[in-house]
């Protein structure tokens, strides 16, 4: 899995991050972080075409992996943002209580190990009056999209850098330090059900 993983994985992940039907929800949540910005899972960098740069005095883009890092460099360097990389998983965020306005997460969610540690984690972070805006694929509401989700979980995971079909993104949101402001949830057209079922909106610290 050493190839694979080091470099076929990465790209394969990228690309279908960058998908019509994905920034099309990246267009929806993006441009409404404002101020100090935490963006957990910053990936190969897709969320910067989309960010208001006349409202964010400085990102800090939290993305552990290196061999994703490396599929940035680009966009890092045509952005006008202030950006410091954070190294550390989403578990582990390193910065300091109530020190940022806003968190961005995007397509991330699904891959995070301890997701409820990580959702603590940045309502820790977050500012009073801060909001969270997310958009995130998850648990669908048929039973027949759910069965099929459960089924190709753990395959879907091997070949996606660990990424989850089947989580409740509002409800591990809701019961880890958040009160949901605004939720919209759809299957997207374009993408296959099982892994289109995206929740969007924001959410404020309890």
């Amino acid at each position: 899995m050493g190839i694979y993983s080091d470099h076929i994985e990465p790209r394969l992940v990228s690309l279908a991050c960058s998908s019509p039907a994905i920034a099309k929800q990246r267009s929806k949540v993006v441009p409404l972080a404002e101020g100090v910005v935490l963006e957990v899972g910053f990936g190969s960098g897709h969320n910067l075409p989309f960010y208001d740069e006349g409202k964010v005095s400085k990102l800090f883009a939290l993305e552990p992996e290196q061999k994703i890092r490396k599929l940035a460099v680009k966009r890092v360097a045509e952005s006008g943002l202030d950006i410091e990389y954070l190294d550390l998983p989403g578990e582990e965020i390193p910065l300091p209580d109530k020190s940022v306005d806003t968190v961005l997460v995007t397509f991330t969610m699904c891959t995070i190990p301890d997701l409820p540690r990580a959702v603590e984690g940045m309502a820790r972070v977050l500012k009073p009056g801060g909001r969270m805006y997310f958009a995130e694929h998850g648990l669908a509401p048929d039973a027949g999209v759910v069965k099929w989700q459960n089924r190709l979980n753990g395959v879907w995971g091997c070949l996606g850098g660990g990424c989850n079909l089947n989580r409740n993104i509002p409800a591990v949101i809701t019961g880890n330090g958040f009160q949901m402001d605004h939720l919209e949830a759809d299957y997207t057209k374009g993408t296959p059900r099982f892994a289109g079922y995206i929740y969007s909106g924001s959410a404020k610290a309890a």
